[in-house]
Parts: structure tokens; C-alpha cells; sequence
């Protein structure tokens, strides 16, 4: 079984609709590890989108502050004002779908989803020591995860210590494959969709391969003009629309 691995799409649209179309027929099922809304122009086509995809989605720390559930205490001013955009935007039917997604950690087929990390939703695994933590923890093998933004993932076992991955490429498609090796523990994050923060602009996914044991990481362009178009039609903060442009 092949999986196409989604994270942190913040209601981009036009990155979704691109990894998508990179994508192709490469898997059999898609997963979504949260973060569907929040900081975007399009947060009801996103949602309807990925309702249709698929149905193993868990929700984000933007999707809670964007549905209601949470009040967005611990976001940083121009957060906000995408996630108060976002609430007036979203439809009753779009608000109750956020509310209705599961909280991880969530098992699919060996795996498991989460939006921060097992021990706290909300939480970011950002530097080795951080992983090293959640690593040692882990009584699943591999877990999905994201929040962060940054594509990659993190390793640990007992013949070779913990170890990170990253790839690198100006070229769109698969720019890292990475090895599932046995008695190893992975913290295997997809990037995200809709809004890098790690240098790229370009869209991030993933491909894990159950059966074939690997993972695929992959970056693709997308309409970023367009996107951008949109989110100053629509009154968004300024400092939102231009970090698009250098992955940050």
C-alpha cells in the first residue's frame, strides 16, 4: 500500500490542486495529518477537496482555533487575523467538518498520525533533541507528523544513534528517498502543502510506501501568483501573502 502523505495545507488551494496533479497514481490512499485551514484564501474548497480524497484527516492547531474549539490564545497577531478571516469565511457545514476531526494520535496499517507529536498535538518537533525525546517515546515504529512546516524526518536506532534527513533540490518531483530499515524508529514529516517553512516555496508531500518500505519526499510549483491574488482580494495580512514567495 502506498500512501500520498498531506499536511499544513492552510487553505492554499492551488498548492493542494499541484501536489495532487504531482502525485498522479503513485498511491492507493491519502492521509492528511492537519492543518487543513488557517492563514489561506480558500478554506471551504480545500476541506471539500480533501473530504473527497479521503477520510483519515486529523485536525490541526488552526483547525480547532479556526472552528471554534479553541481561541487562539498562543497565536501571534497576524495568526489571528487569519483565523477570525477564516471563521467568517468558512460555511456552517465547513465549520462542523473541522469540529468533527479526530484529535491524533490516530493508527493506519502499521503507522500512526499526528498533527504535533504523540504526547501533545500542539507540539513542535523541530531540532534533534526535540525528536531524540519523541523517538525514545514512540512505541509505534513510524509516525506521520507534522505542524512544523519543514520536510524530513528523523531516525533512531540502537546500531546507528539518531540520525535526520532532508533533501534538496531546485528540480520539482521527488527530491529525497528515504530507507524504512528494520528496528529503526521514524518521525517522518511530509512538509507542508500550503505554506513551507523551510527555505522552499514550492509545495511539499510525501509518498510512503508500506509494502516497498521507503519514503518519497517531493516538492512541486504551484500558482503562487494566483494564490497570492486571491489573499489580497480577500483583505489578508500582508506579511502572509509575501512569505509564500521564500518558504519562510
Amino acid at each position: 500500500m502506498r500512501y500520498l502523505v498531506l499536511s499544513d495545507i492552510h487553505s492554499n488551494l492551488e498548492a493542494l490542486e499541484a501536489c495532487l496533479r504531482a502525485a498522479g497514481e503513485r498511491y492507493d490512499e491519502a492521509v492528511c495529518l492537519g492543518d487543513l485551514v488557517g492563514y489561506g484564501p480558500d478554506p471551504n474548497p480545500v476541506i471539500d477537496n480533501l473530504g473527497a480524497l479521503t477520510s483519515k484527516i486529523i485536525r490541526g492547531n488552526h483547525d480547532k482555533a479556526c472552528c471554534g474549539l479553541t481561541e487562539a490564545e498562543d497565536f501571534n497577531p497576524i495568526a489571528k487575523i487569519a483565523t477570525f478571516w477564516t471563521r467568517q469565511d468558512l460555511t456552517p457545514k465547513h465549520t462542523e467538518y473541522l469540529r468533527a476531526l479526530p484529535a491524533g494520535p490516530v493508527p493506519v496499517d502499521g503507522f500512526q498520525m499526528v498533527h504535533g507529536s504523540v504526547a501533545d498535538e500542539d507540539e513542535y518537533i523541530v531540532g534533534p533533541g526535540q525528536a531524540l525525546v519523541a523517538l525514545k517515546a514512540l512505541t509505534t515504529p513510524i509516525t506521520l507528523f507534522g505542524h512544523t512546516h519543514h520536510q524530513g524526518a528523523f531516525m533512531l536506532s540502537s546500531a546507528q544513534g539518531m540520525r535526520s534527513a532532508h533533501g534538496s533540490s531546485r528540480k520539482d518531483g521527488c527530491i529525497l528517498e528515504l530507507p524504512i530499515e528494520q528496528d529503526t524508529r521514524y518521525l517522518i514529516n511530509p512538509g507542508s502543502v500550503g505554506q513551507p517553512r523551510d527555505g522552499d516555496w514550492r509545495a511539499a508531500f510525501a509518498i510512503f510506501d508500506a509494502g516497498g518500505k521507503k519514503v518519497e519526499f517531493y516538492r512541486t510549483s504551484y500558482d503562487l501568483p494566483r494564490t497570492q491574488a486571491k489573499m489580497k482580494d480577500a483583505g489578508l495580512p500582508e506579511p502572509l501573502i509575501t512569505r509564500l514567495e521564500i518558504g519562510r
